[in-house]
């Protein structure tokens, strides 16, 4: 295949969201950071998961994919207080395990 449509087909990949940006950055890091970064992840995971269902799913909707408090609210058919309380009382047990 010449260069020319390996670099064609290179660019299409790229989604433009900086996905591709922020992966490369962590080949370019060290061992010992890429396994900090990762540890960090995990724990991460592991904070999250230690979650009650409700608060797992508003912590993620909200502070993972950026869905607002209203839009969540909304969602589960709920008040925009009780989701604040819920991604608040997560967020502090979060603290606790992470």
């Amino acid at each position: 295949m010449s260069r020319q449509v390996l670099s064609a087909r290179r660019t299409t990949l790229d989604a433009e969201d900086g996905t591709e940006e922020a992966a490369s950055y962590c080949f370019s890091d060290s061992p010992e950071t890429i396994t900090e970064v990762m540890e960090r992840y995990c724990r991460l995971c592991r904070a999250l998961n230690s979650l009650p269902n409700t608060q797992g799913r508003r912590v993620d909707a909200h502070y993972i994919l950026g869905i607002s408090v209203k839009e969540i609210a909304e969602a589960e058919g709920v008040g925009e207080r009780n989701v604040r309380k819920s991604i608040s009382r997560g967020l502090d047990a979060m603290k606790k395990v992470f």
